[in-house]
């Protein structure tokens, strides 16, 4: 008998993260939304009031630790001072969106 754990689902994790610094104005949610389609991560980017960006991750580990890795590098001419990462039950979020 062969092992078929290859064929088994991949774990899926969620990341609900916020980026502080000069992270609006400098195409950040635009660089996500192509990051997150690059590592075939699902969710969302958005500004918020207090001028940070938030996005949520949802995907295969790897991808979703990409993703933040990229959150805290950010685009050029971006200035990230901090990131929070909160960890958060799967949604089922299919595609990515980047919301105003």
């Amino acid at each position: 008998m062969t092992d078929r754990s290859d064929d088994s689902p991949a774990a899926i994790v969620r990341r609900r993260v916020r980026v502080y610094g000069r992270v609006q104005g400098v195409w950040f949610r635009g660089s996500t939304c192509s990051a997150a389609r690059e590592h075939e991560v699902q969710g969302w980017v958005r500004n918020c009031e207090d001028g940070s960006v938030e996005a949520v991750f949802e995907g295969a580990p790897e991808a979703v630790e990409a993703l933040i890795a990229f959150a805290g590098r950010g685009p050029r001419g971006a200035r990230v001072d901090r990131v929070e990462v909160s960890p958060e039950p799967p949604g089922g979020e299919r595609g990515f969106a980047q919301k105003p």
